[in-house]
């Protein structure tokens, strides 16, 4: 049996499905019952818990082989990360408690930056999670294709806003149906290291999701870079009230000092293109 948190969004639904593929037997974590019905269809055992109760998240790891285990996102985090530090602690002591063989944990490139950025809160992740008496991966992704999602309604006007620039630069990438793909097959293996990190073949600029998106919708898009004094007002207009670590994470990716080591040379290669990722967001679009 592997439980795995995080199944009503991408990548824990990916990691999912991709053990049901496998015949591997499912524990889908859910907050509430409701959430769980197409799971439950599917086939999985149905557990319900909760990051703020570290009874239910025991629970919810108990007498399993393995546990995929991730955060909820917190893009607008209270300074000091005091949410995802009780998250986290919450976590560890589910996870110790229960003792589980395996354990595979979704991070993220820049993990193990030492500025400080908004993905500081994967590196707190990390380091609580790395004494835990079990066989655990941290499972460090790249920049999620999906988030250009949030482009579509510019590029059916011609034109995305950027906030990674120069909008010529391509950063490592990846799609969340790869991430999820990677974490099944890193569950299922009887070894692995503990750290694996993970981006598309191709590296992918601004400028390559806006021709992305042209190809899809049909007609010409451009990508625009929006000026970095602008940056904290807007994020404030759209009801951030913490805009500056997420401000300091795309200056990572912008500056360089957020990506992997060796710029991806021995990362993991997700098969998802930009294409196909924009096609398909298109399409659901």
């Amino acid at each position: 049996m592997f439980a795995v948190m995080g199944v009503t969004g991408k990548v824990g639904g990916a990691v999912a499905r991709h053990l049901l593929a496998a015949g591997a037997p499912v524990r889908a974590i859910v907050r509430d019952r409701a959430k769980g019905e197409s799971w439950a269809a599917a086939g999985c055992e149905i557990a319900i818990a909760t990051l703020d109760d570290a009874r239910s998240m025991t629970a919810a790891f108990a007498a399993v082989e393995g546990v995929f285990a991730m955060l909820p996102p917190q893009f607008d985090p209270a300074p000091g990360f005091r949410a995802t530090r009780a998250m986290i602690a919450t976590l560890h002591n589910a996870l110790a408690a229960a003792r589980p063989e395996r354990l595979v944990v979704l991070s993220t490139v820049g993990a193990e930056a030492a500025q400080p950025n908004l993905l500081n809160q994967l590196g707190l992740l990390e380091a609580a999670l790395g004494d835990l008496p079990c066989r655990a991966t941290f499972l460090r992704a790249a920049w999620f294709i999906d988030n250009a999602a949030g482009d579509l309604a510019d590029a059916r006007n011609g034109v995305i806003r950027s906030h990674l620039q120069p909008t010529d630069r391509a950063i490592a990438m990846v799609a969340a149906a790869d991430v999820g793909r990677c974490a099944a097959d890193l569950l299922l293996a009887d070894e692995g290291p503990s750290v694996v990190e993970l981006e598309a073949a191709e590296r992918v600029s601004p400028d390559r999701i806006a021709a992305a998106y042209a190809e899809a919708l049909g007609h010409d898009v451009c990508a625009v870079a929006v000026p970095r004094d602008q940056w904290e007002t807007e994020f404030r207009a759209a009801g951030m009230t913490n805009p500056l670590p997420r401000m300091q994470m795309i200056d990572g990716f912008n500056q360089g000092w957020i990506d992997f080591a060796d710029g991806g040379a021995n990362a993991r290669k997700g098969t998802t293109t930009i294409d196909q990722a924009i096609a398909d967001i298109v399409t659901c679009g």
